[in-house]
């Protein structure tokens, strides 16, 4: 009995005990949440507030989130180049005019109408009140702006200009821009002539010619060489058209999607581009005068002269200039001239570029020269798109003529052989 009692005894102990120590923990914490050391790590461990509307700054994983949602929504529909000149402008004026990045950017966001755009000004606007440059928080969208119009921005917030550069920025796309609306609108003429012409023959070939070939089969003449050649192309077209076209849509979004996937075909394409007559002189013309008012900008910007080189590779579309390039940044960085690497490869950059360019690196002033070559070249694609209708239109005209004309002969001259059958 005595030893129950006490085995009681000694387990009542031992729950007083941590019940106590329990207590002590207690009042122990309480009197560190009085402390102001305590306060200070509770202050740092609490998260920042955002200026815009008094919210949270996003955590890092929810800023990958945002930065995803941003990727998926704007895959397949990037900002064009009339969104980039019109937040370049909207932005600058609003900083020229005194008001803060941040708010600017929210009231540039009011306007968008855009799902995908409206995630990217979150995500951008998150960035900015938090302290980043705007640079840097376009960086991570660089398939969006392009290298060029980062580097730009990021030279405007060193150098305490930043509206200034904006609105020069703007100014260089609108020229960039309005330079491709060239070239598409003088081949948009070329291009409507050949699908009315093949679009003709077709529809004569395969719905009118059949509604008389019947006459030719039944009378048992001798039919010419161009109306039997008609014949299995309308009987092809009849048995098999659809699937043909089938056929010609997948080869071509093939195509597309090969070219768009793979870039060692991308590259082969521009290439094969540079190789026909024609068209090089258009596709030279259009990347020199881009390369040049790249770089013009880029070193006028106080970038240095093998950082701009490897920029102005990143924002060019063609890769064959895109490589070419990047050997060049590699040529400069050992210590060789810029006309020097361009008077080796005469077949892809003119001669006028390297001598200009020479002039330009003996009086110091690269970046002037550079867009003096931009304004030439663009004047010379101008020229040439301008010329462009009135040269290519009479070769369309003589196709045109001698296809519709095929088909007619094909028609008639077995008519005329069965009204000389019929008089005898």
């Amino acid at each position: 009995m005595n030893k129950e009692i006490s085995h009681v005894e000694d387990a009542l102990k031992q729950h007083i005990g941590s019940v106590g120590r329990s207590i002590s923990r207690v009042f122990r914490k309480k009197k560190e949440m009085k402390s102001p050391k305590h306060l200070d790590s509770v202050h740092r461990s609490k998260p920042a507030r955002s200026v815009v509307g008094e919210k949270k700054a996003p955590s890092k994983e929810e800023q990958k989130s945002i930065f995803k949602r941003v990727s998926e929504r704007v895959r397949f529909g990037h900002f064009s180049m009339k969104d980039k000149i019109h937040f370049s402008k909207r932005l600058s004026f609003l900083i020229h005019g005194g008001v803060p990045i941040v708010e600017s950017l929210l009231i540039i966001q009011k306007q968008n109408r855009s799902k995908g755009r409206a995630i990217f000004f979150e995500t951008i606007i998150a960035d900015v009140s938090s302290g980043q440059y705007l640079s840097t928080s376009l960086e991570r969208f660089k398939n969006l702006f392009g290298a060029f119009a980062v580097n730009m921005i990021r030279v405007g917030e060193t150098s305490g200009i930043l509206d200034q550069n904006l609105e020069y920025l703007s100014h260089e796309l609108e020229k960039k821009h309005a330079l491709k609306q060239r070239i598409v609108g003088a081949l948009i003429y070329p291009i409507f002539v050949t699908i009315a012409t093949l679009g003709l023959t077709l529809l004569l070939t395969a719905f009118i010619f059949p509604k008389i070939l019947p006459i030719f089969t039944s009378l048992h003449i001798a039919i010419p060489l161009t109306t039997r050649i008609l014949i299995s192309v309308s009987s092809f077209l009849h048995l098999y058209g659809w699937s043909f076209l089938l056929f010609i849509f997948l080869l071509s979004a093939t195509v597309i999607f090969l070219v768009k996937r793979f870039e060692r075909i991308r590259f082969w394409l521009d290439v094969f581009l540079l190789k026909i007559p024609f068209v090089k002189k258009i596709v030279q013309s259009y990347n020199m005068a881009n390369m040049s008012r790249t770089l013009g900008l880029l070193l006028k910007g106080g970038v240095t002269v093998s950082e701009a080189i490897l920029l102005t590779g990143e924002s060019t579309n063609n890769l064959v200039f895109q490589k070419e390039l990047s050997n060049l940044t590699e040529s400069v960085m050992k210590g060789e001239r810029i006309s020097t690497y361009f008077n080796k490869n005469e077949k892809l950059f003119p001669d006028t570029l390297s001598h200009m360019v020479a002039v330009g690196e003996t009086t110091g002033n690269l970046s002037n020269t550079f867009l003096y070559i931009a304004d030439m070249f663009e004047r010379e694609v101008d020229d040439i798109t301008r010329n462009l209708a009135s040269s290519v239109e009479p070769v369309l005209m003589i196709i045109m003529g001698l296809l519709v004309g095929l088909v007619a002969v094909s028609v008639i001259t077995p008519i005329y052989e069965i009204t000389a059958h019929l008089r005898r």
